[in-house]
């Protein structure tokens, strides 16, 4: 019934979204110059946006890391990258809260891969002996004429609930007067309340609460006396500063006192990020988190609010403390993030897991990998596993998304080297993908390689990419980047549209309408 209603608005809305871009629709206009327009209008409605900060003054208070856009890097200067690989998607229910809002996001909240990897795909992955399966797929660009966009999933496959190891979790809440509105300490009592009721027999879960200072609410309850458990949830009320080091520290004490061996344990912060008391330097609480992540318990960031969200707390938390970082701002994100993706945010199945991929000069001519910013490693770091990476949990999908130019794409005749004007007069390998991971508890390291041959570039592709790519073409556009300029909201609505799929949780249907509400404010 849910998404047969989502299925009738989804088309309301597909004979609605014709004003959503603001182009003029004049009868002697050509489609393709009605189109362009669409683009040029979107496009500059978004940089004026940015330029004056319209809209921005409303959530002043909030703070985010600064991201530096990728380039497009020629593979004679370097033909490699190497990355942090994780699935936070933070981002996507952060810029979903702002355009719901009426108000566009600061440009610093988009983080791209979080958006790309808010959402399941469904393109089969071939599973062996490592914990993941690793799906890559390459065709035109449609947005950027004479590019292609390269897509490589890496997708960690679903565990039965039973099978899944017991759990020791200390629910770390901010209850300080910051906490107070209702999209923050109210909010959270109903999303700890979804997930403590799909939980398992023995499960242990505690509670550590922190304002002017931390306290113990709760310690080692099974989890079948949920009855305790929500009544210490329910009971709790805001106010008072923020003591969050202080907080920190007890959950990470108390998480180590009834640690479970070959157990899931790990604490759960749940915060605006808005620390005041201890240690309050961004520097600081990355230090803290660093020296406890080698205790063997992990850390997940919950953020909530509005208005002074910490969002550069946040990340660097969940960065250091080998978790993920989600942002509720309803009870539908809070069961999406708690139940739906219980087992990806909260069991590792592995750890340290770096990304790197090389292109094959010869037939590649320039390369951008899209998003992952904050998550840049030097080459030479791949196969140092004394580095810190990211985790990937049960059931997880990690997409990455790069744009490549091809060698002899740009028309030009060359005297003094080699050219193939055509992608069917190239052959060989279009790039290798590498991922390098550990078992988690372990210090080995493991490591795949999935080469991509030229002949397999398709033009028909899956319907996981073209949706991908759509989200990808929005993300640059809210960021104000160059690269999606003159793709309009129309174009992105009908690629994510014609990427669809099976979409059987309806999160695709509700990002068209999420576009929706995002061309009116750009119109």
């Amino acid at each position: 019934m849910k998404k047969t209603c989502l299925l009738m608005s989804m088309m309301l809305l597909t004979t609605s979204l014709a004003g959503c871009s603001g182009a003029a629709s004049e009868s002697h206009k050509t489609a393709a110059a009605e189109r362009a327009e669409a683009a040029a209008t979107t496009a500059a409605a978004a940089a004026d946006y940015y330029a004056d900060g319209s809209g921005i003054p409303a959530y002043s208070g909030e703070q985010y890391l600064d991201i530096a856009e990728n380039r497009t890097v020629s593979t004679t200067e370097e033909s490699m990258l190497t990355f942090s690989l994780k699935v936070d998607t933070a981002a996507y229910s952060n810029v979903e809260r702002f355009i719901e809002d009426g108000q566009l996001p600061p440009k610093e909240a988009v983080r791209t891969e979080e958006l790309i990897n808010y959402f399941k795909y469904d393109s089969e992955v071939v599973f062996g002996d490592e914990p993941f399966g690793i799906y890559t797929e390459v065709a035109p660009s449609p947005y950027q004429d004479g590019t292609y966009l390269g897509m490589v999933r890496v997708k960690t496959p679903e565990i039965d609930k039973e099978l899944l190891p017991p759990s020791n979790l200390v629910f770390l809440i901010d209850t300080s007067g910051s906490m107070y509105s209702h999209d923050k300490l109210p909010l959270l009592q109903e999303s700890f309340s979804l997930l403590t009721e799909s939980l398992s027999k023995g499960d242990k879960i505690s509670i550590v609460t922190y304002a002017g200072s931390a306290g113990v609410v709760l310690d080692s309850c099974d989890a079948s006396d949920s009855a305790a458990i929500l009544t210490a949830i329910n009971s709790l009320e805001a106010g008072g500063s923020t003591a969050g080091s202080k907080g920190i520290e007890t959950a990470y004490e108390l998480a180590q006192k009834n640690f479970i061996t070959d157990g899931n344990n790990r604490v759960i912060l749940a915060t605006d990020g808005d620390f005041n008391v201890g240690i309050t330097n961004l520097s600081d609480l990355e230090k803290l988190i660093a020296r406890k992540r080698e205790s063997g318990i992990y850390l997940s960031v919950i953020g909530c609010g509005t208005g002074n969200i910490r969002d550069d707390i946040m990340e660097t938390l969940a960065k250091n403390g080998n978790g993920n970082y989600s942002y509720i701002h309803s009870q539908e994100t809070a069961q999406k993030v708690l139940v739906e993706e219980m087992g990806s945010n909260l069991f590792t199945v592995a750890s340290d897991v770096k990304a790197q991929v090389e292109f094959n000069p010869q037939n590649v001519k320039s390369y951008r990998l899209i998003g992952y910013e904050n998550r840049m490693m030097d080459n030479r770091d791949f196969k140092d596993d004394t580095k810190d990476a990211g985790e990937i949990g049960v059931g997880t999908d990690v997409v990455i998304m790069f744009e490549l130019e091809l060698a002899g794409a740009d028309g030009v005749e060359y005297k003094y080297q080699e050219q193939q004007e055509t992608v069917g007069e190239l052959t060989g390998e279009l790039f290798e993908v590498r991922i390098r991971y550990k078992d988690p508890g372990t210090e080995k390291a493991k490591q795949v390689d999935r080469p991509f041959e030229v002949t397999r570039i398709t033009t028909e592709p899956s319907s996981d990419f073209r949706f991908a790519a759509s989200v990808v073409a929005w993300a640059e556009q809210l960021r104000g980047s160059d690269f999606a300029r003159e793709y309009s909201v129309d174009q992105m609505y009908e690629e994510a549209k014609a990427g669809l799929g099976k979409d059987q949780d309806g999160y695709r249907i509700k990002h068209l309408m999420l576009l929706s509400r995002y061309g009116k404010l750009v119109k």
